[in-house]
């Protein structure tokens, strides 16, 4: 996870209808770089159990960050 504070992109989810055990609305999340993903309507999340997954794009809004929060945010990954 070192590599994220250098990459790392964070979104708000906003829709957790079929994954509510697995994403909290309004939480802020880790996206990981997958272009494939990206491609076909996903990005790979950061979810609750710690370990990524794919997801709508959709379901989520990308947001920019200070870098006080980020590094917070990515403390806790």
């Amino acid at each position: 996870m070192n590599n994220l504070k250098y990459e790392a992109q964070f979104a708000v989810c906003i829709n957790n209808k079929d994954y509510p055990a697995s994403l909290e609305l309004h939480k802020i999340y880790v996206v990981l770089t997958d272009e494939d993903a990206r491609k076909d309507g996903d990005l790979r999340i950061v979810d609750e159990s710690r370990e990524d997954y794919l997801y709508p794009a959709d379901y989520f809004v990308i947001i920019e960050l200070p870098k006080i929060v980020q590094d917070s945010v990515l403390a806790i990954v």
